[in-house]
Parts: structure tokens; C-alpha cells; sequence
């Protein structure tokens, strides 16, 4: 059966961004006769607060995308939440020992200009403290709580996206070991969502395309953890109208705002015909969508919002 999921991170109001996305994973999901799982990614407590999840669950229950009861979530009415799942992350790391090392590098070192970077701007870790001696992680312990990194091979991981089509990462050059415990003790997003997605038995992901890169790192996660990965949607990022992108801390185009303005039915038929798959526009509840949409209409360049959405 298929499975799929919204997994958002409550760090503020939803904007459209986030709402594309999960209209996108319902969509694909409910049309196949799937199930919808709704994860609460909020394993950073101080920029997650509670009152954001709970504003998040009302937002998405007005605007008609449902979800389904999960077997650990406690009911119909509760998603899941990552912070109550932390004793998984932690036997998922046990299980990594041996390829699993403490890092030392504060933010600033992690950035200096001399670091190694990728075309998008992401930092290259350059294998500072992957093989430093006993002594010398003794001397440093003394002085600051390490992160853990996983060392990655030089090898190239490929998938085929089942939307913008293959890709291929080398991970020792175009990323390097990999966070999957930050030094203040916090799992990292890399770990945490494929010991999620594998526990929920979800079979498809779809997000945005600015995650297409962490793809390559998760699926040699799966291969140590012996876990089948999902199949991956990648979607084109939805931009304001001055080309930047959404963002929950600026309010673009928040749920706040537009709850006043506008009907769910109106928003959810704007924002299908700008994904290129309800040609008219006209306000429609989502499962009035399922017969239109298809993977095959939806673009693969960025979205960019007209200055007058809903005018």
C-alpha cells in the first residue's frame, strides 16, 4: 500500500511553500489509494514550539488535507511527533558504531573561507577531526562537546527521481562526513527522517527540491541500517515574487495573512494552477484535484508567485 507523508518543522506559520508540499504529497498519495502520515519534525525545541504545531494541525485541518491515524501516534486527532522519538535515533546510532567519530569544528571553522564548498554554497567538510588520535579527542573533549559525523565513502550514490529524473552524488567529494548528532546533543535531520520514514512504512517522499541533495546521504543511511528506502518526488520550489525564496521567519505569504483573505477552496485552486495541474484556477476542496492532477503537468523550474495571487 502506499504511504506517504507531510513532515513539516513547526518553527512558525506555515506559508504556501509548505502547503504546495503537502497538497502535492496528499495528492500523490490519496490518488493511489495511500494512506497520509503527518510527521511534526521538531526535534529543535527552542525554535519549535508547541503553539506552532498545534496552530499547524488547525491550519491543515482548514484546508481540507487530512491525514491518517499511525500506529504509534496515539490517534486519529495526533500526528507524529519526533521529539517523543529520540530512543530510536539513539539505536540507530548504536547501530553505526565503528563508522561513526566525535567532531570538534565550531560553526566559524566549519565556514572559514578556506573550507571547501559546493556550487550551492554548502560547506564541504574537509575530514578535520576524522582521524584524530585518542589523545588528541581526550584534549579537545576537555574543551567542547563534539558532534558525531559518519564517514562517508568515495563513492557515488544515484537514484532516479521519480519527478526531475536521475541524479548522483560522489559523497566523500561533494559532501563529506556528515552530521547525525549536532554537540548540543540534538539528532540531525538526516538521521531522524530516514529511521522515521522507515518505521512508518512510508513509500513515497515528496518535498522540495531543496533537499534533492540530502538525498544521496539518506540512502546510504538506509544501505548501513539494512532498511528499504521510499521512492523520492522532488518539486520545484514555490518563490516570492521577487524571486526570493519562502521562509516562516519573514511571514511570506503565511497562513496568518491569507486565512483572512481567502477561502481554503481558493487557495488550494491557485496554488494547484500554478503547479500546472488545475488549468482554471477556480477554487476547488482537494479532493476535487485528485482526477487533474498528474506528475507529468507539474514543472520542474522554480514556481515564482504573481505580486497579486489572489486578486
Amino acid at each position: 500500500m502506499t504511504a506517504g507523508r507531510f513532515a513539516p518543522s513547526p518553527s512558525g506559520r506555515i506559508h504556501l511553500g509548505n502547503i504546495l508540499c503537502c497538497l502535492l504529497a496528499w495528492l500523490s498519495a490519496r490518488q493511489k489509494g495511500g494512506k497520509v502520515i503527518l510527521r511534526i519534525e521538531d526535534l529543535d525545541a527552542a525554535r519549535c514550539p508547541i503553539r506552532y504545531a498545534e496552530q499547524m494541525i488547525k491550519d491543515l485541518r482548514w484546508l481540507g488535507l487530512d491525514w491518517d491515524e499511525g500506529p504509534e501516534s496515539g490517534g486519529p486527532d495526533e500526528p507524529y511527533f519526533q521529539s517523543r522519538r529520540t530512543a530510536l535515533y539513539q539505536d540507530a546510532l548504536k547501530r553505526l558504531e565503528g563508522l561513526v567519530y566525535p567532531c570538534f569544528c565550531t560553526r566559524a571553522e566549519l565556514h572559514a573561507a578556506s573550507a571547501p564548498h559546493r556550487e550551492d554554497g554548502q560547506t564541504v567538510y574537509a575530514g578535520t577531526c576524522r582521524n584524530l588520535t585518542a589523545a588528541q579527542r581526550a584534549e579537545r573533549a576537555a574543551k567542547r562537546s563534539p558532534a558525531l559525523r559518519l564517514r562517508v565513502p568515495d563513492r557515488e550514490f544515484s537514484f532516479q527521481d521519480r519527478h526531475m529524473g536521475p541524479y548522483a552524488e560522489n559523497l566523500e567529494r561533494d559532501c563529506g562526513d556528515f552530521l547525525l548528532r549536532r554537540s548540543d546533543g540534538m539528532f540531525a535531520y538526516q538521521l531522524a527522517v530516514v529511521v522515521d520514514d522507515a518505521a512508518m512504512g512510508v513509500t513515497e517522499v515528496v518535498r522540495g527540491a531543496d533537499l534533492l541533495s540530502s538525498t544521496p546521504r539518506q540512502l546510504y543511511l538506509y544501505q548501513l541500517l539494512g532498511l528499504t528506502p521510499p521512492e523520492f518526488f522532488h518539486f520545484p520550489l514555490l518563490l516570492a515574487p521577487d524571486g526570493r525564496r519562502l521562509s516562516k521567519r519573514d511571514a511570506d505569504a503565511g497562513l496568518d495573512s491569507l486565512r483572512g483573505q481567502v477561502s481554503a477552496e481558493k487557495l488550494l485552486g491557485q496554488l494547484a494552477q500554478l503547479a500546472g495541474f488545475h488549468p482554471s484556477g477556480a477554487p476547488t476542496p482537494a479532493e476535487g484535484l485528485l482526477d487533474e492532477f498528474s506528475w507529468e503537468k507539474v514543472p520542474r523550474e522554480d514556481i515564482r508567485l504573481p505580486e497579486r495571487l489572489f486578486a
